[in-house]
């Protein structure tokens, strides 16, 4: 006879056999929908593991493999660790969308323990592209040492390869900021590598020359820089209207690049880059406003700053803009050298602040300037912006920090100034401009004037409102410009942005290619700069104070909860079955 109690049990071993074949058809069934409907869930707030749009139809677009060289390993700090990691989620996330055509290997420069093989591996890193770095590492015994790393990526594509420096190094942030900016950029700066090693055309940049512009070894580490993913030509308009356009009247340039010019433009030459702007042609402009004769400063110590005439003023006030023949001082500047040895002593040079050169902060506000070290410039002038034409947009990139002034011109400029006291209270002029862009339909400058003439086999017509165009007008040429050393035949480029007194590199050449991307409508992969994610720090204080407190919440209270609920679970099972 069957008791009840055995029916109960058959009922129980019924249910179980059901409710495990019901779990193994649902992993069955989420199995099928997983590997048939490709889907990704983001639940963080700031939506970090959301790549762009724009990077995941470069990502369809692969058609072979693209190798990520990672060279971040070894015995690292946690915020490297963190950096890696964030690299290496990142490369996990682009092979969701291209599969296998994404590879990387993580590698330790620093492995062999011969020195001469390290530095041999360290000469052969910097030479592709890749910065070094140098960490201070404390020991277990207390003591400090040096260790050298290559924070950058080598990506390599049908034989190509491009390197990738991932580690920002901001002076004005804390390290665990510029850790943070570097993670924030690195979508962007690995879509870009794989965009620059998979575009077929290179778009090509004409360098305008012939008024007195930067010669090529003062744009030596710009133009090496560029000359990977951009053709580079030195054009010489010379009142040739066909210098700018093929024989059909389009644009040759996909960006003009106006650097530091000293002599004045004719009405040709403007006339000629105006219509290059009417075709939709994007141009930077990169321009001093104020002449300064600086080798009379170095050898007299003074020297006379005056309003330069480039028969450019009318030109950019049509576009949108005026540089003002002025100078802006900032009490955030780079130094410069000042003897300080005593007439008929060996000369004894000290660095000293020097407010001529400000340090320039990039706006957080546009992709182009976001996440950008400070900007090292030499006697910048203001920048205005005039007409309220609502064609065209204009966006601050490049200002003063919330100390700083102008002097009008004719100025005396002297370098005992860099004795004198800095008085904060005197720099009440704060975050005045020094770069903008221009985007929309411009009116060309010669509308209801009479057009001069041009030489070349044909003239095109002439054209009064631009095609959609972009333009950056930035009020410093020494921006661009990179310091040498030696004379004659041993005369060697230095990098942009480098100061030879503090050995530090400042933020040009990154802003300037941002700039010179955003211009050649790389502005697709420029928008991945917009993305950001929340710093969430701990409070340090909070840490010390509250220490013994998060230890038992974090390590004795899941373990308690674990043993309660266990012991609730148990006394659960045993009142049912006993019943």
């Amino acid at each position: 006879m069957v008791t009840q109690k055995n029916m109960n049990r058959a009922k129980t071993k019924n249910e179980n056999i059901i409710q495990a074949v019901i779990a193994i058809a649902i992993i069955l069934l989420l199995n099928f929908i997983s590997a048939n409907v490709f889907t990704r869930i983001d639940l963080t707030t700031d939506k970090r593991y959301t790549i762009s749009e724009n990077t995941k139809e470069l990502l369809n677009s692969i058609d072979e493999v693209l190798f990520f060289r990672i060279y971040l390993d070894g015995d690292l700090p946690a915020g490297f660790k963190r950096l890696q990691s964030a690299t290496v989620e990142l490369l996990n996330e682009f092979r969701a969308y291209a599969g296998d055509n994404i590879q990387y290997e993580i590698i330790n420069p620093s492995e062999s323990e011969s020195k001469n093989t390290r530095n041999k591996i360290y000469q052969q890193l910097y030479n592709k592209g890749l910065n070094p770095t140098n960490l201070n590492i404390k020991d277990n015994d207390g003591s400090t040492s040096q260790k050298i790393i290559f924070p950058g990526i080598l990506v390599s594509y049908n034989g190509n390869e491009f390197p990738v420096n991932i580690l920002k190094n901001n002076v004005a942030f804390s390290p665990d900021a510029n850790l943070h900016s570097s993670i924030q950029a690195l979508e962007y700066e690995l879509s870009f590598a794989v965009k620059q090693l998979t575009t077929d055309r290179l778009p090509l940049i004409g360098f305008v020359e012939g008024h007195g512009e930067l010669d090529p070894i003062h744009l030596n580490d710009m133009a090496s820089t560029l000359s990977q993913f951009y053709g580079l030509v030195r054009v010489k308009i010379n009142g040739d209207a066909t210098s700018l356009t093929d024989s059909l009247g389009n644009n040759i340039f996909d960006l003009l690049v106006i650097a530091k010019p000293e002599n004045e433009f004719s009405e040709q030459d403007k006339y000629i880059i105006d219509q290059h702007i009417m075709r939709g042609g994007n141009t930077l402009w990169l321009i001093d406003n104020v002449k300064i004769d600086i080798d009379s400063l170095t050898r007299t110590s003074t020297t006379i700053a005056l309003p330069h005439n480039l028969n450019l003023d009318d030109q950019l006030f049509t576009y949108g803009v005026r540089i003002n023949p002025n100078l802006m001082q900032d009490m955030q500047c780079a130094v410069i050298p000042v003897n300080t040895a005593i007439n008929g002593q060996k000369p004894k040079f000290v660095p000293a602040p020097w407010v001529y050169y400000p340090l320039l902060i990039p706006s957080t506000d546009h992709p182009v300037s976001k996440n950008v070290d400070l900007v090292k410039t030499q006697f910048i002038s203001q920048i205005d912006t005039v007409g309220l034409d609502p064609k065209i947009k204009k966006s601050v990139i490049l200002k003063t920090s919330n100390y700083s002034r102008t002097a009008v011109t004719p100025a005396l400029i002297d370098l005992s100034m860099v004795s004198e006291k800095i008085e904060p209270s005197i720099f009440s002029k704060p975050e005045m401009i020094a770069g903008i862009l221009l985007e929309g339909n411009f009116k060309s400058v010669y509308t209801n004037r009479i057009t001069p003439s041009t030489k070349g086999k044909f003239k095109p017509v002439f054209i009064e409102q631009s095609n959609e165009a972009k333009m950056i007008v930035i009020s410093d040429g020494d921006i661009i410009k990179n310091e040498v050393r030696g004379v004659g035949e041993n005369i060697q480029p230095l990098a942009l942005g480098y100061d030879r007194f503090t050995k530090q590199t400042f933020g040009n050449k990154e802003f300037l290619l941002n700039c010179i991307n955003y211009l050649c409508n790389n502005e697709d992969i420029i928008e991945t700069r917009s993305k950001e994610y929340k710093l969430r720090m701990l409070n340090k204080a909070e840490i010390t104070e509250y220490k013994t407190k998060w230890q038992f919440i974090n390590v004795a209270l899941p373990i308690i909860i674990t043993i309660i609920a266990g012991l609730a679970y148990s006394r659960y099972r045993k009142n049912k079955y006993t019943r």
